[in-house]
């Protein structure tokens, strides 16, 4: 039994602001951390080592290095089973790149991402990429609400997602966002077989870096 992803719909279920995941399969935590640097808006980047720490350790760290951890991204980097996941923190809202380049060489690569604080407000977004294609991208309420409805990407996978979706009962207007976004993750895991280890992520001791521009 895997704790799935739909956990991640809890307030809060990670750090402040929200969540930012990226899993992969067929790469290393190293590996991984190397070319999300990669695709950073705003220059070059480089993965420096920050040890093993908790969420609340690592935002500790930054207020210490930045001032503010909010000046700053670090990743908590870990493995389970088939995939390697980055878990992100501080100011990471805007600064990455879309994932296409992350997942060259065969990868595949799921993004899992929420600015639960943002005043907009933004709905959690999904994107599944294998070998430098999008394979499917939604948002998690599956409504108007971000500019695009429904799933996009490759025609043959988008539309199996999206019949799955929609017999969940999404979208539904009646429904709370969190309710929503909930249901939707569990669709997701499902489909494409996530999981995330909620205890380590949530409580546990992760090897750590920070993305320094170079």
């Amino acid at each position: 039994m895997t704790d799935g992803i739909a956990w991640l719909a809890a307030p809060r279920c990670i750090a402040y602001g929200g969540y930012r995941v990226v899993l992969a399969k067929g790469l290393s935590p190293e590996e991984l951390a190397d070319r999300l640097s990669a695709v950073m808006h705003y220059g070059q980047h480089v993965v420096e080592q920050a040890g093993e720490h908790t969420s609340e350790s690592l935002l500790e760290l930054m207020d210490d290095t930045y001032g503010s951890f909010w000046d700053g991204i670090g990743l908590r980097l870990g493995r389970a089973e088939q995939w390697t996941y980055a878990v992100a923190y501080g100011g990471w809202p805007g600064e990455f790149g879309d994932l296409d380049a992350v997942s060259r060489d065969g990868a595949d690569i799921c993004l899992l991402e929420y600015e639960e604080e943002n005043g907009k407000p933004v709905p959690p977004q999904f994107a599944y990429y294998r070998d430098g294609r999008l394979l499917s991208a939604c948002n998690l309420h599956l409504d108007a609400s971000w500019g695009y409805q429904g799933v996009d990407g490759d025609p043959g996978t988008a539309a199996r997602l999206q019949q799955r979706l929609t017999e969940a009962g999404l979208p539904d207007p009646e429904m709370a966002g969190g309710e929503a976004h909930r249901i939707a993750l569990g669709v997701v895991e499902e489909f494409f077989g996530l999981s995330l280890p909620r205890a380590a992520i949530v409580d546990g001791t992760l090897p750590a870096v920070l993305l320094e521009p170079a």
